[in-house]
């Protein structure tokens, strides 16, 4: 079974990531708003830092998690009117976000010894030709 989600040599062309990748935003997020207090479309920006193409992110979806997390506790927002413009809101990270992204990292160097083993195993055994 092929799966649409991973670019093949013969696509020739990388789509947008779907599915558990998306899960990967909240962290960013929440060290985006541990870094400082943002804007969402702002924070959208940003999150091509971590490698997320911007012309894959939806605004909404970015919206939903910031106001998810923000009844969840783990971010705040407040209007602020600019100088020119409408007013926007801004969040900002708090406690029990600073939490959570201490577990995601945590959970996150877990992965990444699980990934790095699979890697090398790889790379031991499948591009020595042992296959």
């Amino acid at each position: 079974m092929i799966d649409n989600n991973v670019p093949t040599e013969r696509s020739g062309e990388t789509p947008c990531p779907k599915g558990k990748i998306e899960r990967f935003i909240e962290p960013c997020l929440l060290l985006l708003l541990a870094e400082k207090s943002a804007h969402g479309y702002e924070l959208m920006d940003n999150l091509e830092q971590f490698g997320f193409d911007p012309r894959c992110q939806d605004p909404g979806q970015i919206y939903r998690y910031l106001r998810r997390m923000e009844t969840e506790g783990l971010v705040e927002s407040a209007w602020e009117s600019g100088d020119s413009g409408p007013a926007r809101r801004s969040y900002q990270i708090t406690g029990d976000g600073l939490s959570l992204l201490a577990s995601w990292m945590k959970t996150l160097e877990k992965r990444i010894t699980i990934i790095n083993k699979l890697i090398t195993r790889y790379q031991q055994t499948i591009q020595k030709g042992d296959v």
